[in-house]
C-alpha cells in the first residue's frame, strides 16, 4: 500500500469529488432525457396529409386486408419506442464513457495540483530540517500570495526569529554569569594565597583574611538567589492566588528604614499571581531606587488600582540607555554599580512578564529612574 501522504489525500479528495458530481450531473441528465421523452408523449396517431382508417362499421377500401392500418399504427409506435430506448441506452454509454476518463484527467489533474500546492509545505520541512542553533538566522520567506501557507511561513520566521533572541540570551546570561562567578571566586584564592604566602601572618590577618572570605561567599550565594529567582520568574506561574499589592508594598517600603526620605501614596490594590515573587519584585524596585541615588535626593512610592510607580533622585541617566539597565548585568557605570549584581531590574521585568504586568521605565531630566509596573486588574468575582 502507499504511503498515505498528504498528496495522495488531496488527490483522492479532488477526484472522489469530481467522480460524485459527475455521477450526480450523469443520473440528473439521463432522468429528465427519459422524463422528457417518455413521459406525457401521446400514442402515436398518423399525420393529418395520411387519411386516418375508417370507422369500424365501414368496410376497408378495396384490395386491402382487414385490420391493415392499425398494424402500420402498432409497428410505428413499437419503431419509436425502440428508438427512443436505443437513444436513452445510447446516452448513458456514452456518459459513462465521458465520465470515466474525466475522472481520470481528474485525479491526474488533482495530483498535479495536490503538489504545486504543497511545494511550498515541502520547503518548510526540508528548512526545517536543517536549521540547528548554531543557524538561526535563516529565514523560510516564503514567496507567493498571502494565503494559508503564507501565513504558516510567517508564523515559523517569527518563531525562529523569537528562538534565535532567546538562544542569544541565554549564551550571553551564560557567559556574563560565569565572568560574575568568577569573580567572587577569583578574590577568594587570591585572599587565601596572600595569608599563606606571608610567613608573619598572625590571628588577626588570618582572621581578617577569613572574613573577606566570608564576604565573597555571601556575594556569591545571593548572585546564585537573584539567578534562581530570575530563572524561576522566567518559568511562569502556574497558579495565582488573589492578594492586595498595596499591603506587599507597605510592608517593604516599612522593611526598609532609609536616612534618605521615602514618600508613599498607597492604597488597596487587589491583584491574583505569586506574593512572593511579587515581593522580591517590589524589594528590587525600593532597593535599586535607594541605592542608586545621591545625597540628599529622596525616593517617591505609589500604589494604587494594580499600578506601582517607583520614582526616585539619582545620577543621570541617558535616555537610550534605561532599556539596556533591564538587561541581566548590565550596569550604568561605576557610579550606578555599587553594590548590585546587575540582576535588579532583569528580575523585576521577568516577574512583571510572569504576572502579565508591562514595565515602563523613563530617566527623569535631573537624574534618578521613574519605574512604573501596571498589572492586569483580577477577573470580576
Amino acid at each position: 500500500m502507499p504511503r498515505r501522504t498528504v498528496k495522495l489525500r488531496l488527490t483522492l479528495l479532488y477526484g472522489g469529488l469530481f467522480l460524485l458530481c459527475g455521477t450526480a450531473v450523469l443520473v440528473l441528465t439521463y432522468v429528465l432525457t427519459r422524463h422528457r421523452v417518455t413521459a406525457g408523449e401521446p400514442a402515436f396517431a398518423p399525420s393529418p396529409r395520411i387519411p386516418r382508417p375508417p370507422p369500424a362499421d365501414v368496410p376497408p377500401p378495396a384490395g386491402l386486408p382487414d385490420g391493415t392500418v392499425g398494424k402500420v399504427v402498432d409497428q410505428a409506435q413499437k419503431a419509436l419506442a425502440d428508438q427512443r430506448a436505443d437513444v436513452l441506452n445510447e446516452l448513458l454509454v456514452q456518459s459513462a464513457i465521458a465520465l470515466a476518463v474525466m475522472a481520470v484527467l481528474a485525479f491526474v489533474l488533482g495530483r498535479w495540483m495536490a503538489g504545486r500546492i504543497l511545494r511550498r509545505l515541502r520547503t518548510v520541512t526540508s528548512t526545517a530540517r536543517e536549521i540547528s542553533a548554531t543557524n538561526l538566522h535563516r529565514r523560510l520567506a516564503l514567496p507567493g500570495p498571502r494565503d494559508e501557507l503564507k501565513e504558516l511561513g510567517d508564523t515559523f520566521d517569527a518563531l525562529l526569529a523569537r528562538l534565535e533572541t532567546s538562544f542569544q540570551a541565554q549564551r550571553q546570561f551564560v557567559a556574563n554569569a560565569s565572568h560574575e562567578l568568577r569573580t567572587p571566586l577569583a578574590r577568594q584564592r587570591a585572599i587565601g594565597q596572600v595569608v599563606l604566602e606571608d610567613p608573619d601572618a598572625d590571628v588577626t590577618a588570618l582572621r581578617t583574611a577569613h572574613e573577606r572570605v566570608l564576604a565573597a561567599g555571601e556575594q556569591q550565594e545571593r548572585l546564585i538567589e537573584a539567578m534562581l529567582t530570575l530563572t524561576r520568574s522566567h518559568a511562569g506561574i502556574d497558579v495565582r492566588q488573589p492578594f492586595d499589592l498595596g499591603e506587599v508594598v507597605r510592608e517593604v517600603v516599612d522593611a526598609r528604614p532609609s536616612d534618605l526620605p521615602v514618600r508613599t501614596r498607597i492604597e488597596a490594590s487587589p491583584v491574583r499571581g505569586h506574593r512572593a515573587l511579587t515581593e522580591r519584585l517590589v524589594v528590587n524596585l525600593v532597593d535599586n531606587a535607594l541605592r542608586h541615588n545621591v545625597p540628599r535626593g529622596w525616593v517617591d512610592v505609589s500604589c494604587a488600582a494594580g499600578v506601582l510607580t517607583v520614582t526616585n533622585t539619582g545620577p543621570v541617566v541617558p535616555p537610550a540607555e534605561v532599556e539596556r539597565l533591564f538587561q541581566p548585568f548590565q550596569r550604568l557605570g561605576p557610579a550606578r554599580t555599587g553594590e548590585g549584581l546587575g540582576l535588579g531590574l532583569s528580575i523585576v521585568r521577568a516577574i512583571a512578564e510572569a504576572h502579565d504586568a508591562v514595565v515602563d521605565a523613563h530617566a527623569r531630566p535631573d537624574g534618578g529612574l521613574s519605574i512604573t509596573v501596571r498589572f492586569a486588574p483580577p477577573p470580576p468575582s
